[in-house]
């Protein structure tokens, strides 16, 4: 059986500079926050060409923070995609705001502008797309909307570190940009990580706050905060995989090429489109079906793990039951649940392997 995906497989890669930041980090006596959080705070600002990086607990809790941070709440409107992780709604909800989602585009699967634009109220006050795969949105299209209605950006980076924009690099493009360094992220922690980044001074300043229980000096409480700091041991672990990052994407990229070249003209599949400004660091290679369920059997019964990114959309989710949304809402979002389906696709793929994943698709489709 091919993975879908090998986790521990960086740490081998990585075992010397990665116990040696671990003896430096035990050997320091200072475990919460402090120098390894600064330095790869510093480290990541510079990568992504940010004036400001955060570290917060989790990705969730950068796009809760962030949003608390812009003052948002009860009253608000803020524009969702229908096709994401939960995590991008759950944030909405925590500050109490308005959820308003919007259908993507079917072709890259990210929120779609035109459609945004037609959501937009009195009550809007934020848009929050997600880099979904890996792939960047057309983000000069939202930051015209912003400017046009005065509307904050806060863009879900949780799934593609190092991605381009037109030659951008992504994290330093909208008012707010948040990281998760979940495990099987491009550039994952060993646990639970998040961060922000901004060039805002005021907003970065206001998370590192609220992350720390709205303090910024010690027992001096300016408002009721969060413990939601960065864990310093994955600080000082994900700095030394931020070295790696590119390279690592750049594998991502390789292996989606040949997928694209090489299943082309495989018709029982949707293969995944990107334009010609985005520059996707491939998190997830996703195809779609129209019997995807079945698919996925044959798949693995030709010795290929999958995955489904996402079989349930936020509305169509018992979290938002009270929403009163039924499932053909949001048609597109219904549409890509029911027929994605996600290749295993990472750095430690070699090439016999990525040969017989094709060989298995091509075999299953004809089956």
């Amino acid at each position: 059986m091919i993975p879908f995906l090998e986790l521990r497989a960086s740490y081998d890669e990585l075992k010397p500079q990665l116990d040696e930041a671990f003896a430096r980090f035990m050997q320091s006596g200072w475990y919460v926050l402090g120098k390894e959080v600064e330095l790869f705070e510093e480290a990541y600002a510079n990568y992504c060409a940010a004036e400001h990086c955060v570290g917060v607990g989790s990705g969730l809790d950068a796009l809760h923070l962030s949003l608390r941070a812009l003052d948002l709440g009860p009253g608000d409107e803020i524009i969702v995609p229908s096709n994401t992780y939960i995590a991008t709604w759950l944030a909405v909800t925590q500050v109490g705001a308005t959820i308003v989602p919007v259908e993507p585009d079917e072709a890259t699967h990210n929120l779609c502008p035109l459609a945004t634009a037609a959501a937009l109220t009195s009550k809007t006050k934020a848009i929050m797309p997600v880099n979904l795969y890996g792939q960047p949105v057309d983000y000069d299209a939202f930051s015209s909307l912003a400017n046009k209605h005065q509307l904050k950006i806060v863009i879900d980076n949780a799934q593609a570190q190092g991605a381009r924009y037109k030659g951008r690099r992504v994290g330093a493009l909208a008012d707010i940009e948040c990281h998760s360094y979940y495990p099987s992220k491009n550039l994952g922690a060993f646990g639970e990580a998040g961060a922000i980044t901004t060039n805002s001074p005021a907003i970065a300043e206001r998370i590192r706050s609220l992350r720390n229980y709205g303090s910024r000096q010690r027992y001096v409480n300016e408002e009721c905060g969060y413990n939601s700091r960065i864990d310093a041991l994955q600080a000082a672990f994900l700095r030394v995989k931020l070295d790696k990052l590119d390279a690592w994407n750049e594998k991502r990229s390789q292996i989606a090429q040949r997928y694209i070249d090489e299943l082309s003209d495989v018709e029982q599949i949707s293969l995944p489109s990107s334009p010609d400004w985005a520059g996707s660091v491939w998190h997830l290679f996703v195809i779609r079906h129209q019997h995807r369920d079945a698919f996925q059997e044959k798949l693995k019964a030709e010795g290929v793990q999958t995955l489904i990114h996402y079989p349930i959309p936020p509305h169509a989710s018992q979290a938002y039951a009270t929403l009163n949304y039924s499932e053909p809402d949001f048609p597109v979002a219904m549409q890509l649940a029911q027929s994605v389906l996600s290749l295993p696709l990472h750095p430690y793929l070699d090439d016999q392997q990525v040969d017989l994943v094709i060989s298995a698709v091509r075999a299953a489709a004809a089956a």
